[in-house]
């Protein structure tokens, strides 16, 4: 038997779907005398009605079954209750005091065919205002998270990214190396692509082993993407995750895990930085495709030692380097065609003379020997390898003297690699060498672009806003590279900034505290030559009393003894200009032009630079005119 919910007529042929009369659906079960509402439930129990075009599985007669949803709405001056319980793809609006589902609804087929109808012919009465409002309703809020979703979504093309140290989750600080350098690399293979900005490895490292907020670390990095990533190794295994975001929308832009072996970590390093290329929808030229694909060793225990070198090297400790130059030949020995080993080596070389120990330093001919050599062995091997070029580019500048080699070789570099901020950071310390200001001013500001979290960047950067006059900007610049990592050459620019606007307390007390930071005859002339100025002869002279003994008793050869250009320094403080050139000449006649190369980017001399002393010393030791 079937009734009608609105006539309450009842039809005891079973083959019926509609009221003869109304048109209005059949439902199971006779009227039996109730007063019905138009959807055939008594007034006193939940009115349901289901919207139409949605398929409706079975429900239960108690509602509560696992998997349905269920989104609460208030209104109505009776606070009855309205639901949506959504089961499966079913959406079924319902009000009343228990908001329960109906048991009366019948089977599946009768559902379908009341749906169906529903859809076929209007609606009227209670029936069409909730299946009105449950359109509504779904409007708003699809129209609701449409406007989120596509308005977050369309923050235009990603154009830099910053790929982050990966987690070492094998709970064995040893395997660092695996997921340091897998990230290194990555962010080598990265940062070939003209178009795309990739942080690199000396800005991204401070991240390591700290919480990972992508939104702090893309404004601090200036990033629209940032990549993560996980490490475990369990003996021959891996397992690697990596997860890719758009730091402007907060999306996960892709996620991928991958079980490999350790003999597959090449492949698997290559596998990785292609389907980012694929994610973040980058167009490629041919030879940019040809090097993203180019495989630098097949020999999978060179890479991992190639690996334990860069991490090392990284540490920028005399220890450090000295572990870096053994990994770097270890891996050269397994491949002798590997030239990023040998590329390896020469930076650790050249890095010795930055950061390594007084031995290290005194060595500073055999250690700059042995880079050039490596240096040439890499560049043969693979002449397309940025890093070295540059390299190569600031040994010959900065040792050998041969300008015009050197700017081609730091050319060649942004060519290879136009994001690689070494390049144009040593490129511009060659320009300020010459005399080419506005030029290396330029390249300095590129290297900063590039590199925003480099110290060293930093302080030539300040350097370079002292010789443009900006006095202001370059005591800002300096603070900052302070604030990354204190390096003595940024207080000796504050000193000499501070000079300028006449504050001698402030220039005294950074000169001091370049002193703190490295002690050297260097920083000890820097104090003499503020003093000098400042008026305080007294103390300028004790100083320079005290330099000028060192470098009677020293050895020309050692870095840590006074120079005669630390004591021609304080003579230019001291107004003494024939005393200052006398000592520059003892430089130029010990066959030491390289400490004579740097004359025209150091304020103390500045106020030289039209004597046609200077002018015929910069001709002698091979400056450009």
């Amino acid at each position: 038997m079937k009734r009608c919910p609105e006539c309450r007529r009842d039809y005891y042929d079973d083959t019926l779907l509609y009221c003869l009369d109304d048109g209005n659906a059949l439902l199971e079960g006779p009227a039996s005398g109730r007063r019905e509402t138009k959807d055939g439930s008594p007034e006193n129990e939940p009115q349901t009605a289901i919207l139409p075009g949605l398929g409706v599985p079975p429900l239960g007669g108690s509602g509560s079954e696992p998997g349905a949803i269920a989104t609460g709405f208030r209104g109505g001056e009776d606070k009855t209750s309205q639901h949506i319980i959504t089961t499966g793809q079913t959406a079924i609006f319902q009000t009343g005091a228990e908001a329960e589902p109906r048991e009366s609804l019948g089977d599946l087929s009768e559902r379908q065919s009341l749906s169906a109808h529903l859809a076929a012919k209007p609606l009227g009465g209670r029936m069409k205002i909730l299946v009105a409002f449950g359109f509504a309703a779904l409007i708003l809020v699809g129209g609701f998270f449409g406007y989120r979703y596509f308005s977050s979504s369309s923050s235009g093309p990603i154009n830099s990214i910053a790929v982050l140290p990966f987690e070492n989750r094998s709970g064995n600080a040893d395997t660092d190396y695996l997921s340091d350098g897998l990230a290194e690399s990555l962010i080598y293979k990265l940062s070939q692509l003209s178009g795309l900005k990739v942080s690199p490895t000396s800005s991204v490292l401070k991240y390591k082993g700290s919480q990972t907020d992508i939104a702090a670390i893309s404004k601090e990095l200036e990033v629209d993407a940032v990549m993560s990533g996980r490490v475990t190794q369990r003996g021959d295994d891996l397992t690697i995750s990596v997860e890719l975001t758009d730091a402007r929308t907060k999306k996960l832009i892709w996620g991928e895990q991958y079980a490999r072996k350790l003999a597959d970590l090449l492949a698997t390093q290559r596998e990785i930085a292609a389907t980012v290329v694929q994610k973040l929808q980058l167009q490629l030229s041919g030879d940019q495709t040809q090097g993203l694909a180019k495989q630098y060793t097949n020999n999978n225990e060179a890479y991992q030692l190639y690996l334990k070198g860069r991490f090392y090297s990284n540490k920028r400790t005399p220890a450090g380097m000295k572990s870096a130059i053994e990994q770097f030949k270890a891996a050269a020995e397994k491949d002798p065609n590997f030239a990023l080993a040998y590329a390896g080596l020469a930076d650790a070389y050249y890095l010795t003379q930055v950061v390594g120990d007084n031995t290290a330093k005194a060595q500073g001919k055999e250690t700059l020997s042995a880079a050039r050599s490596y240096l040439d062995k890499a560049l043969a091997l693979d002449p397309s390898l940025a890093e070295a070029h540059a390299t190569l580019g600031n040994i010959i500048g900065s040792t050998e003297g041969k300008w015009t080699e050197a700017e081609s070789s730091f050319k060649r570099s942004i060519e290879l690699n136009p994001n690689y901020p070494s390049a144009h950071h040593f490129y511009s310390l060659l320009l300020r060498k010459q005399g080419r200001f506005d030029e290396a001013f330029d390249e300095a500001i590129k290297a900063k672009q590039a590199d925003e979290l480099s110290a060293g960047i930093s302080s030539n950067m300040a350097e370079a806003l002292y010789e443009k006059g900006d006095i202001e900007a370059a005591i800002a610049e300096a603070n900052r590279g302070i604030g990354l990592a204190p390096f003595w050459r940024q207080y000796r620019t504050l000193a000499h900034c501070y000079l300028r606007v006449g504050k001698t307390d402030e220039a005294l007390a950074n000169a001091r505290k370049a002193y703190e930071v490295y002690a050297s005859p260097t920083t000890l002339s820097v104090i003499g030559y503020v003093q000098a100025v400042a008026g305080n002869h007294a103390e300028a002279k004790a100083i320079l009393s005290q330099l000028e003994n060192s470098f009677a008793k020293g050895d020309e050869d050692s870095a840590f003894n006074a120079t005669a250009t630390s004591v021609a320094t304080v003579y230019a403080g001291l107004g003494n200009t024939d005393r200052v050139f006398e000592w520059l000449e003892k430089d130029f006649q010990a066959n030491r032009s390289d400490r004579l190369w740097s004359l025209r980017m150091s304020p103390q001399f500045v106020p030289l630079r039209g004597d046609p002393r200077f002018k015929d010393l910069m001709r002698r030791v091979g400056l450009p005119q």
